[in-house]
This record gives C-alpha cells, structure tokens and sequence, in this order.
C-alpha cells in the first residue's frame, strides 16, 4: 500500500509543477489554499475511509462477510447525500476560504476557481472513500494499489492536458481531479459488485440498521474532531505563511508537497499497521497486535530517514522543476532543511494513527490531537513572531513530535486491558 499511497502526493507535485510553469506565485498561492479548503471540508468524512477499514477489518477478523458488506454499503450511503449536499455548497465554501486566507486578490481568485470546480466530484470522492475503507479492511493492498493508480494517473495525464497542453490553468487542474473520481468510483464500485454477486447479501434492514450507523457516526465524531484538529494546524500554517508574503506562501506550498510524499510514503506502512491491529482485536490476539506495532515502527523509522536523505540531498533539483518562478525557488531553498527533516519528526504520529485507527480507539486518537494542537498554537505564537517563516516550521515540527510521542504513552495504557 506504500506504491498506493504514492500515487496521492505525486499528484499533488503534478498539481504544483503544472501551476508552477506559469512562473506566477500567485496561481501556486491559490492553488495551495484552494486545496486546503478542499482537505478540511473532507476531513469531515474521513472516517468513511479510515473508519470503514477499522470496522471491515474487525468484522473480517470475527469471520463476518455479512458484516463487511453492510459496512461499505452504510458508508457508501452516507458519502451520496453528504456528497451531493456538499456540492451544492461549493460557492459558500469558496468565499468562506477566501475570508480565512486573506490573501491578496489574485490567490483568492484562482483559489475560488479551484473549490468551485473540485467539489463537484464530492460524491464520486466519498464513494471511494468508502470503497478504499472496505479494501483495506480486508487487507487487499493491490486492490487499493490499482484504485488509487487509476484516480491518480488519470489525474496526473489530465492536469498535463488541461492545465499546461490546453492552457486551462488551475481550473484545468481541478477538472482533472473531477474526471479521476469519477472514473475511479466507477471501477471501484464495479469491482465490488462483481464480488457481492458470488456472495450471499445482507439484508436491507441489516444495512439500515440505526444502532450501526450510530456506532459509524460515533467513531466519525471522534475522528472527525482528531482531523479537524489536523487541519487547523495546516490551515493555520497555510494562513501564517500567507501573512509573510505570497512568495513565501508558494514557497511553502511546494515544501509542502515534499511533506506530504514523506507523509502518504509512511502512510503505507501505517494502513499495514490498521488492518493488523484491527484484525488482531477483532480475534482478541495480543502477541499479533505487539508484533504488528513493532514491525510497523521500525519500518517506518527505517524508510523515514530514507525519504529525509533524499530531500536533503535532491531537494533543490526537485523545487526546481516544480516552479519556473527564480523567487519562489530561492526561498524554497532556504527552508528545504526543515520540510525534508518532517519525515523523521512525523514517522511515529503516522505509525500510531494506524494503530489505533485499526484498533478503533478514535477517542484516544482525538484527545491526543487536541493536546497536539494546543501545543502547535503555542509553538506558532511564540515561535513565528520571533522567527518569522523559521519558527512557522519548527512549530509544524513541535505538533508531530506531541502527535506521536503522547500516542505511545497512551498505547503502553491501552496495551495493559486491550486484551485482559
């Protein structure tokens, strides 16, 4: 699931470098918080990816096909009317994005551009949400690996043709983005129907079944508040870059990238550690579950300060062919050090999600993100004003080391009664 998790950020470098042959900060700025708009409204229905594999995985664990069938199909539910409610909003989310960022006028245009456009494909996003959530559940990494190489691809091939070959720009970019979830919705759901016709169904009050969505909702709840959480820290690092310039904000949001290919990198091995701790709750199994967090971590640490090398060592090339701009590039440079060293500051709060993403803990999860987002505000208070775009990022490095370390202390706690 590593190759799977990939293809995500690589799309978002494409993003970038299409945008970035334009050699206008402005378009990267837009394009950077039009994006993040996009993240936090969706971050509201993560769990119809995380929280669906958590509970496919135990029900796959208990021996219950039925029960995983009934999942997806509550998942797949809830993302049609969420998804078409939410695409009908895509203009109130684009002026309340424009209203956070205060950013100057030429950002704020192409970032209403980018959101009116992307939520179009709200529902077709959630669906494969919900989808993925279920593969991963049952641990069929090359289900998911093809999935995701096919929204993605699609994208990539898209953003190239609309938004450099066609000249279309952002907008081109995000129309790409529309036409590989749907694509891929299509193929997912085929793909798990072809399965459901050989198998015996659940029934429909089964997957109407109230007290199950009650259950789903509740984990969202505490997932919800943990991603929200997530993402106030970004958005929160996106405005405060915005504040120092819009040279500095594109800056970041090329860095950002490189974060976000470390991130979805270990990502991989985090959903390994989900559909392992999931499974090894659901049959009640300790020493699986130990050996499952331990094999995970040390993978993660291992390829961690891999992924770092490579941005200390090659980071400047690659800034260079994401961006035309000489301005941007020459900041990016400056703070590369810092973007190529989150890896290693975030392996762990990425190990520990799948841990207890899979074991279904959400509320220790959410907890621990508010502590975590406590001690990001007041890394960013007193650290930006001192050191301007700097401290911006060590504060970015104080909120994933809080993630992952008070995650390991609550999981030596969990560990004592998980399975007594």
């Amino acid at each position: 699931m590593t190759l799977a998790y990939l293809t995500t950020p690589l799309l978002g470098i494409v993003d970038t470098a299409v945008i970035g042959q334009f050699g206008d900060a402005a378009l990267l700025g837009g394009l950077a918080a039009g994006a993040l708009v996009f993240d936090v409204v969706f971050t509201t229905f993560n769990f119809l990816r995380s929280g669906t594999t958590g509970l496919v995985a135990q029900a796959f664990g208990r021996g219950d096909p039925l029960e995983e069938q009934a999942v997806l199909w509550r998942a797949v539910l809830i993302a049609v009317v969420a998804g078409v409610v939410l695409a009908a909003l895509a203009p109130l989310f684009a002026v309340g994005g424009q209203w956070f960022m205060g950013a100057e006028p030429r950002v704020s245009a192409a970032m209403s551009v980018y959101i009116r456009i992307r939520l179009i494909a709200a529902p077709f996003s959630l669906i494969n949400y919900a989808i993925l959530g279920y593969v991963l559940g049952r641990g069929e990494g090359g289900i998911g690996l093809m999935l995701q190489a096919v929204l993605n691809g699609i994208n990539i091939l898209l953003c190239f043709l609309l938004g450099l070959e066609l000249g279309w720009g952002v907008a081109g970019v995000a129309w790409a983005t529309v036409t590989g979830e749907f694509l891929a919705m299509l193929l997912g759901l085929a793909i798990v129907l072809r399965r459901f016709r050989k198998l015996e169904r659940p029934s429909r009050r089964r997957i109407l079944d109230l007290p199950a969505y009650r259950r789903m909702l509740s984990l969202n709840r505490d997932i919800m508040i943990r991603s929200f959480s997530l993402l106030a820290a970004f958005a929160l690092f996106t405005r405060q870059g915005a504040q120092f310039g819009t040279v500095t904000l594109a800056a970041n949001a090329v860095l950002m990238n490189f974060f976000l290919v470390a991130g979805y990198f270990l990502d991989g091995f985090a959903t390994a550690a989900e559909q392992l701790a999931g499974r090894a709750i659901g049959a009640h199994a300790a020493a699986p579950f130990r050996q499952a967090v331990r094999l995970t971590l040390i993978w993660g640490v291992g390829l961690a300060a891999v992924a770092s090398l490579i941005l200390l060592t090659a980071g400047a090339q690659l800034v260079a062919m994401v961006t035309t701009a000489p301005e941007v590039r020459a900041v990016a440079d400056t703070y590369l050090p810092w973007a190529a060293f989150t890896a290693l500051s975030g392996v762990l709060a990425f190990q520990m999600d799948g841990v207890f993403i899979g074991a279904t803990w959400s509320r220790d999860m959410r907890n621990m993100m508010l502590l975590s987002f406590l001690a990001f505000a007041a890394a960013l208070i007193t650290l930006a004003p001192a050191f301007g775009n700097n401290g911006l990022w060590a504060a970015l490095h104080v909120f994933l080391l809080v993630r992952g370390f008070s995650l390991l202390a609550v999981l030596r706690l969990r560990m004592r009664t998980a399975f007594s």
